[in-house]
């Protein structure tokens, strides 16, 4: 019997050295790893700092002068446009608007389309295999159809239905005996101006974060819900339990995109409320901003307030991420997985 001796591997060396949770050896540069690194990371990132990080550095410097826009003069401020804006009241006026629709927009519309979803891929029979309510397909072209009319032509469409003597809002309503509302102003009261206009953005918007939502059920697995239905899940705990965990990811970047969207919201405003709605009740920063470049010329205060609203949109992503960390979404990954394992165990011991 002879002894024999294994020898370690000369290549093992970087491996134990990473098992061990020390960093990983540099690996050689080949013409491979160069040539991918140039095109998919640094001709991105060389186009991101050119036309994004270039001209938002750009702006903070206008917005620090008192440009006219059409003049190649002017003179270098400080900060007296910051300070400007936030010493006017309709600005503040403004920024609490998009804070109200960036806080309530995204909230009804997610919510009406996790509904819509749920209901098309999920509403069907509680017995064999999982699926929509009947008419699944056409419920989602319905749904789908407001946000292919463009935005603009959206709100001119409303404009004339909540026209308070011939729109179609009023007929309905004193059709059905509400007298009330003959001739009433929806977009001339400061008290319905701003829920007419979300309802506007809700209705146009609603439809393609339910496609969006659909699709995303569509990828969770069926077991998952097979082996909830054993569990004696209904459909109300499924949704819950299951659905949501599972297209957290995807509710998120809706809520930051919708949000984004709200604060930054112009043409369905502009075609609404072009004045900012009765006492400023509607007036976005957007707007705000455009009738001060546009009508008194002040391009350097008017880039001040799209800084503010660059970094008021910041602020609202960072909070959106915050609160979905917080809220324990990996809590309510593990329940869904939860219900997987349960029903490998149950098969396991009926074997």
């Amino acid at each position: 019997m002879s002894d024999t001796i294994t020898k370690p591997e000369p290549t093992s060396g970087r491996l134990k050295s990473a098992a061990r949770g020390g960093r990983p050896g540099r690996r050689k540069l080949t013409f491979d790893r160069v040539t991918f690194f140039l095109a998919f990371l640094g001709i991105p990132l060389a186009v991101f700092i050119l036309f994004v990080l270039m001209p938002f550095v750009q702006a903070i410097y206008w917005a620090m002068t008192d440009w006219r826009g059409f003049s190649p003069d002017y003179n270098f401020v400080g900060l007296d446009n910051f300070i400007k804006m936030f010493e006017d009241d309709i600005f503040l006026k403004a920024l609490r608007n998009v804070a109200l629709l960036a806080a309530v927009v995204p909230l009804v519309t997610l919510t009406l389309a996790l509904g819509v979803a749920v209901a098309i891929t999920l509403g069907g029979p509680s017995k064999g295999p999982v699926r929509g309510i009947r008419g699944a397909s056409f419920y989602r072209i319905i749904s789908f159809f407001p946000y292919v009319v463009p935005a603009i032509i959206v709100g001119l469409i409303w404009a004339q239905m909540f026209d308070p003597n011939a729109g179609l809002v009023n007929g309905f309503l004193t059709k059905i005996g509400l007298d009330g509302f003959v001739a009433f102003a929806w977009l001339g009261e400061v008290s319905t101006a701003m829920p007419s206009l979300m309802f506007v953005f809700v209705w146009g918007l609603v439809g393609f974060y339910a496609v969006l939502f659909i699709a995303a059920i569509k990828g969770v697995p069926a077991e998952l819900y097979e082996a909830a239905r054993i569990d004696g899940a209904g459909r109300f705990r499924t949704t819950i339990s299951i659905t949501l965990p599972a297209i957290r990811d995807s509710v998120q970047t809706a809520y930051i995109y919708l949000g984004i969207a709200a604060l930054d919201a112009f043409v369905y405003v502009q075609a609404l409320l072009p004045n900012g709605g009765p006492a400023n009740s509607t007036l976005t920063i957007s707007q705000r901003l455009f009738n001060v470049a546009f009508a008194k010329q002040q391009f350097g205060y008017a880039t001040a307030m799209g800084v503010v609203l660059a970094g008021v949109t910041l602020v609202f992503a960072a909070l959106v991420f915050t609160v979905f960390r917080l809220t324990g979404g990996g809590e309510g990954k593990e329940n869904a997985r939860g219900f997987k394992a349960r029903r490998a165990g149950a098969k396991g011991g009926a074997q």
